[in-house]
């Protein structure tokens, strides 16, 4: 997908924007009752709604509000919006102001995400509820989205609106989207809406308004045919009645994979071959989260922009439950070029401040409160974070089994089997993830997947030098506390060295000087660790389910169209950004397995893709 600068409602819109009890009630009358809801959610583990246009978010509050006055509501609601002119929270604020829903408005805009071309995941009532808001056009993101929808909620044509759906033609993409028996509400009778609905399926009847709303449209999915292409990737999620998972790998992409899984009703069995959790590289006593800038914002930088944006989020929840970090920014120095050149990047991809900034060096040295000599990016939500900490807290749900060397897989029914060396069941359940980084390849066997494993060592130091915020660029430097700073780290390939190396400290040392802080002589190393991080060729995560050992089929040209192992999943290939991409890829994974709409767009997902290299081979071949 295409991205855009996102152009922010002006002030002025805000002011005239409907507001307050005349929108909820518009909203109830209009798209809560022409969806027969909150009848039709009753008894429902999960019900989706997607809104054409989000504009002040007053449907999504009425809805919320709606389902948490239900005493027989849904387990989950699962909000998804489109808004190519979204509000700043300062005006989301004061379209507000006078709600009758304060706690939820003000819930709203505390939780308004920074205005960046993505799909934006607010979690609210515990995760219960949770709004997709996706910014951008309509006519780019609806062929992007991967979910079965129950209620549509179509706005009014609206050319010179923020919540404009589109044309005719936008409308009819809704069918793509459309569950069994999903309904559709609109507020207007016009033509092009009908017409929409009609040919993407629905059978649409017209309604009267009431209370100074006009005629309406309702309607409902009847299509005269389902093609097979319609579901898409969901068609590949797991549908097990029994929602329990067996996790092979106790590091951060294991426990990420818990955290997304127990946060939807799943009990998990994790097995490691080491005694604890976060042993192996997931053990490091501090890591860094942010996201990434490119001049070109390819599909790299999009992901990891997706990802750390998801992940801001996850740290702060694990730091407010007593997880060691911060997240009050953190700077990647670009000694190559100026501060001009990176306002220039900023000024043509339009990202907001509340994501990412250009400073210059003086700049830098302030916010980071040791002297800098290079511009940098400051990220403001960026940070750092203690792994171990981390993956306790997310596996804090699940049952752990450690010293489990698992050497086999096998499929017995509906069920995968892990078994030892000695052909005992070790764990068994319907959903299997691979989440054992290069032990999955052994176990895969003989899928082959392009990875490497790039041994790093990091340092422990003395030093007063302590940046208030974490650094990157030549290397990293983590401000400890205590007179520790943590920097590194090395990174060689085809290197199965697992002492601690005094060159490989000199290394570390070399690139904190290049950082800007001292020069330190090897005695003032105090500590030191080596790991091996997983690396895909193509520097991306590896997600989803795992393509079947023989995979055949007309279109093997597209990872969607890739024939899977029933049950069979991954998560792997986090490398050197972890900390960044596991709250992300965790979520992924957990809505491919219980089908969920997938959390970013297609595009994106084909780029994390586990069955992206059959593919690439498919379209080598052709």
């Amino acid at each position: 997908m295409k991205t855009s600068p996102i152009i922010p409602a002006s002030p002025t819109l805000a002011d005239v924007t409907p507001g307050g009890d005349a929108a909820l009630a518009r909203s109830r009358q209009v798209f809560l009752a022409g969806n027969e809801l909150p009848s039709r959610w009753r008894g429902r583990d999960r019900f989706v709604v997607l809104q054409t246009g989000f504009g002040a978010g007053d449907s999504f509050l009425a809805t919320w509000d709606a389902w948490r006055s239900d005493p027989q509501r849904s387990a989950r609601l699962v909000f998804i919006a489109i808004e190519p002119r979204p509000f700043r929270r300062e005006d989301l604020r004061r379209v507000h102001a006078d709600s009758t829903l304060q706690q939820l408005a003000h819930a709203l805009c505390d939780a308004w995400p920074p205005l960046t071309p993505n799909a934006h995941w607010l979690d609210f009532e515990g995760g219960r509820v949770r709004l997709m808001l996706c910014l951008g056009q309509a006519a780019e993101w609806l062929p992007e989205l991967n979910a079965r929808v129950d209620a549509f909620f179509v706005d009014s044509p609206d050319p010179a609106g923020s919540a404009s759906p589109g044309p005719r033609q936008v409308v009819g993409l809704l069918g793509r989207l459309a569950a069994a028996g999903a309904t559709a509400a609109s507020p207007t009778a016009a033509d092009e809406v009908r017409e929409g609905l009609t040919q993407a399926g629905f059978e649409v009847e017209g309604v009267p308004g009431e209370d100074g709303v006009g005629d309406m449209s309702v309607a409902r999915f009847a299509p005269g045919f389902t093609p097979m292409s319609r579901g898409v990737r969901l068609a590949a999620a797991a549908s097990a009645e029994v929602r329990h998972a067996l996790v092979l790998g106790a590091g951060l992409a294991g426990a990420a994979a818990v955290r997304s899984l127990t946060r939807r009703g799943w009990h998990c069995t994790v097995l490691d071959r080491l005694p604890a959790p976060a042993q192996a590289t997931s053990g490091n006593p501090a890591g860094l989260f942010h996201g990434v800038v490119t001049a070109e914002d390819g599909a790299h930088a999009r992901v990891h922009r997706a990802a750390a944006l998801m992940a801001e989020r996850a740290h702060r929840g694990a730091m407010s439950c007593g997880v060691p970090g911060r997240s009050q920014g953190f700077l990647r120095l670009d000694a190559r070029q100026g501060v001009e050149r990176l306002h220039e990047v900023l000024a043509r991809l339009g990202l907001p401040p509340e994501h990412v900034q250009a400073v210059d060096a003086a700049q830098a040295s302030e916010l980071a409160g040791v002297p800098l000599a290079a511009a940098a990016w400051h990220f403001p939500g960026g940070g750092w974070v203690s792994p171990p900490a981390t993956v306790a807290c997310w596996l804090s749900d699940c049952t752990f089994r450690g010293g489990v060397d698992v050497q086999r897989l096998q499929r017995v029914g509906s069920d995968w089997q892990a078994l030892d060396a000695e052909g005992r069941v070790c764990g068994s359940a319907p959903v299997v993830v691979l989440a054992n980084a290069l032990d999955a390849m052994r176990l895969l066997a003989p899928r082959a997947w392009p990875v490497s494993a790039v041994r790093g060592q990091l340092s422990v130091v003395r030093s007063d030098w302590q940046p208030r915020l974490p650094l990157a660029g030549a290397g990293y430097a983590i401000g400890l506390g205590e007179g520790r700073l943590l920097c590194g780290a090395t990174s060689h390939h085809h290197d199965a060295d697992a002492s601690v190396r005094d060159r490989d400290h000199v290394a570390n040392l070399q690139q904190l000087r290049r950082l800007g802080g001292p020069a330190l002589e090897l005695s003032e190393v105090i500590d030191g660790r080596v790991g091996w991080r997983m690396v895909s060729d193509d520097r991306l995560p590896i997600v989803g389910p795992v393509p079947a050992l023989a995979p055949e089929g007309p279109r093997l040209d597209q990872p969607r169209f890739v024939p899977r192992e029933p049950g069979l999943y991954a998560l792997l290939g986090l490398g050197s950004r972890g900390l960044t991409t596991a709250p992300l890829m965790g979520e992924l994974l957990a809505a491919w397995i219980t089908a969920d709409p997938l959390p970013m767009e297609g595009g994106l997902v084909d780029v994390v893709d586990a069955a992206r290299f059959v593919s690439r081979r498919a379209r080598q071949a052709g």
